[in-house]
């Protein structure tokens, strides 16, 4: 406060005139407004540049994957997915692109593409141990069964990879919220809200889903084609069908409020591990009509 004069004769304090403001806050005009929203001037504009980066880097290598998948099937003269190699090519592949076709459209997603990129490169390393020469198809393989059923089974495979990631990503995104700082949940913190991954789950495996499901019965088809029967129980019939049983549960599991999402979670991560299992496990582990692959 400031000492005021009273006024002669009556007692009275006479009223301060207000005093000025000292250095009243400017208004940001619209420039300063745009330049804030970007993140320019104050050090967040180079903390959207690194996921642009690598944004830009995952769609050159992304290039370079699918040049290699045309590349073999033009040497081979015929669909790349003859054998184990050029199948994880191509599920890979399918993963890649699906999945940045979703960060095109959702840009809020881009940071789960660090784990995309590490659940495809640990494929593709696997598929470089079992890299094989170019050799033509083997005779059971040469029907036009072949490109249908093995194109839907690559095209599931590659989106349930995808929901592999989101599942698991939810069920650390969920930990985070919950308070868990232990590792792996501090890998949440830039993860979007596990609600909105949970649902991007449940997108992934309910799209891919019919296609497992077409591709279990062309394969049937294939099978009595080729060997006089539908189903015979081999490995690789019964390690599909197992696949086919735990991603349907966890679609009813999804559909069911009384489980939890996490539980549901559990099933679609189990699910793409069984198809790991189908892939790599059946082939080198049981006798299979399945095993030229």
């Amino acid at each position: 406060r400031e000492p005021a004069l009273a006024a002669a004769g009556d007692g009275v304090a006479a009223p301060a005139p207000p005093a000025p403001a000292a250095n009243p806050p400017e208004q940001p005009d619209a420039q300063a407004a745009q330049s804030a929203a970007l993140g320019t001037g104050d050090g967040r504009g180079r903390s959207l540049l690194l996921p642009r980066v690598a944004l830009t880097v995952l769609l050159v290598t992304a290039g370079l994957h699918l040049a290699t998948v045309v590349t073999r099937g033009i040497a081979a003269s015929r669909a790349p997915w003859g054998d184990m190699y050029e199948f994880l090519l191509s599920t890979t592949l399918i993963g890649v692109v699906a999945w940045l076709f979703m960060v095109v459209r959702y840009p809020a997603w881009r940071h789960m593409s660090l784990y995309v990129s590490l659940a495809t490169l640990l494929l593709l390393g696997a598929a470089l141990l079992l890299h094989t020469p170019v050799e033509p198809l083997v005779p059971a393989l040469d029907s036009a069964w072949f490109i249908i059923h093995v194109a839907a089974a690559a095209l599931a495979s590659g989106i349930f990879l995808i929901g592999f990631v989101t599942a698991a990503m939810y069920l650390v995104r969920s930990g985070y919220e919950r308070g868990s700082r232990r590792f792996p949940y501090p890998l949440g913190v830039k993860v979007p809200a596990a609600e909105t991954v949970e649902r991007l789950t449940f997108r992934l495996t309910a799209f891919a889903f019919p296609i497992w499901t077409f591709a279990v019965i062309a394969g049937a088809i294939w099978a009595e084609a080729s060997w006089g029967r539908y189903w015979a129980w081999d490995p690789k019939e019964v390690w599909a069908f197992i696949s086919w049983v735990l991603y349907a549960g966890y679609l009813h599991a999804r559909a069911t409020p009384s489980v939890k999402r996490t539980t549901a979670a559990w099933l679609a991560i189990i699910g793409f591990l069984t198809i790991l299992m189908n892939l790599f496990g059946v082939n080198y582990f049981f006798e299979s009509l399945h095993s030229y692959a």
